[in-house]
Formats: structure tokens, C-alpha cells, sequence
């Protein structure tokens, strides 16, 4: 039973990490200036990552029976950096948000591997959350290339 608790838990946390990301994906663009058409559809992208995660993760906990949350991390028990990214952005400038979304991945990043190292993770949760915090990674890797393009 103690297992179950455990796997909801780290389930409810991803799906609020996600649910960060979208907020966050969608500040971004809210932030950009009409000439950075490219990165909104990077952006949209990432969003649409994000809800397919989830909708992977809701399965998982109804199959654990349970309901998932739909909210975004206000006391989330991994990570809560997206919040922060969602509070610091202050320029509209293009390096400036690249800047601030990849620190949102890193701390994506940041909350799947807390969530692998958890004891009492099943297999085959261990299995859906390698998958998709390499899926992440890759999304992590091309923001930090648009955002080092800008930079150099």
C-alpha cells in the first residue's frame, strides 16, 4: 500500500512539473516581441510535450486508482523552479527568455531525476519516467542551442 501512496505521489508531482511547463511556455511567448515567430513555435511545441507527458502520467494514476491534479506547483514536495521562472521574467528580449526557459528545463530535469531516486518507485513507473525525462532532455537540449545561438 505504502508503494502506491509513494508512486501517486511522484505521479501528482510530475503532472504539476508539466502543468509548470506549459504556464511557463506560455509566459514565454506572451513575452516575446512579434519578430520571434520561430521561437513560438518551438514554444508551442514544448507545450504540447507537456500535455502529452501528463496525459501519460493521469493514466498511470488512474491505473494506481486515483485521479490526477490539474494544478501547477504551489507546495509540490520535488521542485518548484518553473514557479520562479514564471516570477523572474522581466525582459522581452529573445536571450532573456531562452535564458529563463532553460533554466525551467533544468529544472524539469532536476524534478525527474529527484523522482527516479525515490524509493519504493515501481518498475514500470521507473521505466514511463526514464522515457519521458529523456523525451525532456531533448526538449532541454534545443533551448539551450536557440539560446547559445543568441548569446554568441
Amino acid at each position: 500500500m505504502e508503494t502506491t501512496i509513494v508512486n501517486k505521489e511522484i505521479l501528482h508531482d510530475l503532472i504539476e512539473i508539466n502543468n509548470d511547463r506549459v504556464a511557463g511556455y506560455q509566459k514565454a511567448m506572451d513575452e516575446l516581441k512579434d519578430g520571434d515567430a520561430d521561437l513560438k513555435s518551438v514554444f508551442v511545441e514544448m507545450i504540447g510535450q507537456s500535455h502529452k507527458l501528463k496525459a501519460t502520467l493521469a493514466q498511470e494514476i488512474q491505473v494506481l486508482g486515483g485521479d490526477a491534479q490539474t494544478g501547477t506547483t504551489t507546495s509540490g514536495k520535488i521542485y518548484r523552479a518553473w514557479m520562479d521562472v514564471k516570477a523572474v521574467f522581466t525582459g522581452h528580449d529573445r536571450e532573456t527568455v531562452l535564458n529563463n526557459c532553460e533554466f525551467g528545463e533544468d529544472a524539469a530535469q532536476k524534478a525527474y531525476k529527484m523522482a527516479l531516486e525515490t524509493e519504493g518507485l515501481s518498475a514500470d513507473l521507473r521505466s514511463t519516467i526514464t522515457e519521458q525525462k529523456a523525451d525532456l532532455l531533448t526538449s532541454h537540449d534545443k533551448v539551450k542551442t536557440l539560446r547559445d545561438s543568441v548569446a554568441s
